[in-house]
């Protein structure tokens, strides 16, 4: 039987895992599900992503497609795969697709979502997935300084001194904190991010939030282009690859 392009969506908890791409060293969402596919087709099986996460970083909306002559229903491909994963691993949704779907270059927008608490909400059940803050400014200071970022802008300022993009100009669809229960969610829009540009964007709008005028603040240290001017960079827990758009 011939080859034929299947998109899954996957999950995982990134806790444990170095990132989504393989290394030489350390576990990595890509090796495990690739191994997962190796045992199923007795053959390697290369996978590709919407987009690569982090050391840390989480997924609830992760895009992947890979080829397959394995004779499985589209539906019930993820239950077929999920046999061969690791408790931290799971694919939610399984079909087939033209060929001409890539899950990175097809896709038109990328949803993030990064999880903050105060003190009181920080519990033993949530600590892998959010991050504590001690004086969690408030919504409307936060959304003060989110605010700026809709819309066309070089985001040389909150880019990874490793990043090597040609280009940091990136389009920002919408950004916004908003009151989740106990957690404070930041939700980023957009075509696509640099090398840990949206934990930069949280660090730095906890830093400016805080202080008076702190929507210009934030602002002005985007448009500086100075990396100097970004806040710490927020830790990898509190961030979620929510969904891809096509």
């Amino acid at each position: 039987m011939s080859s034929r392009r299947l998109k899954i969506i996957l999950s995982y908890d990134g806790t444990n895992f170095f990132g989504w791409q393989i290394q030489n060293k350390g576990r990595t969402v890509q090796g495990v599900l690739e191994d997962g596919l190796l045992r199923m087709h007795k053959h390697p099986v290369r996978v590709t992503a919407s987009g690569r996460t982090d050391s840390g970083v989480h997924a609830n909306g992760q895009v992947c497609h890979f080829d397959t002559e394995l004779d499985i229903p589209g539906a019930k491909y993820k239950d077929a795969l999920n046999t061969f994963l690791p408790d931290d691993i799971s694919v939610i949704e399984s079909g087939y697709t033209d060929d001409g779907f890539h899950a990175r270059y097809s896709a038109k927008r990328r949803v993030y979502k990064y999880y903050l608490t105060d003190l009181p909400g920080y519990t033993v059940f949530n600590r892998y997935f959010c991050t504590k803050v001690r004086n969690l400014p408030g919504i409307d200071s936060l959304n003060a300084c989110a605010g700026g970022l809709v819309g066309i802008h070089d985001f040389t300022t909150f880019t990874s001194a490793g990043d090597k993009s040609e280009s940091r100009v990136r389009e920002i669809y919408s950004a916004v904190f908003y009151r989740e229960g106990s957690f404070t969610v930041f939700k980023i829009e957009g075509n696509a991010f640099l090398w840990k540009m949206i934990r930069s964007i949280v660090g730095s709008i906890l830093k400016y939030a805080v202080v008076k005028d702190g929507g210009k603040g934030f602002l002005s240290a985007m448009e500086s282009r100075d990396r100097t001017m970004a806040g710490t960079t927020a830790p990898a827990k509190g961030l979620f690859f929510h969904k891809v758009y096509y």
